[in-house]
């Protein structure tokens, strides 16, 4: 069985590279420390895969989110304070799913392009 993690990233919010990295990290860490260890461990195993896919907007990000939640996966949904971008307005900017059976996780997102 193979496992892995993705993350989603708004495409409309035209994040830099540094913020962009940022974000995913705080979703993957959080998603992580959200899921059963005995998951991780295998995830780890297997060099803990991840993908990063592209969401159209906000509306888009929370319609996986809800889907996710619904299939009964961990989810860890990310909103950035604004201190450095966004111009002091907190705003939501990337979803980590999983780590988790790669099949599950695809049911949910199989759709969605790479970043």
């Amino acid at each position: 069985m193979e496992y892995k993690q993705v993350i989603l990233v708004r495409k409309d919010l035209d994040m830099d590279k540094g913020k962009m990295a940022s974000q995913c990290s705080h979703a993957s860490v959080d998603a992580v420390l959200k899921s059963d260890s005995k998951l991780v461990g295998k995830w780890r195993l297997q060099g803990m895969k991840k993908s990063i896919l592209k969401v159209s907007d906000k509306k888009e990000l929370l319609i996986y989110f809800e889907l996710a939640k619904k299939s009964g996966l961990k989810t860890s949904l990310i909103t950035d304070a604004g201190r450095t971008m966004f111009h002091g307005t907190s705003t939501t900017t990337c979803l980590a799913i999983g780590p988790d059976e790669e099949k599950k996780i695809d049911s949910v997102t199989g759709s969605l392009k790479l970043y």
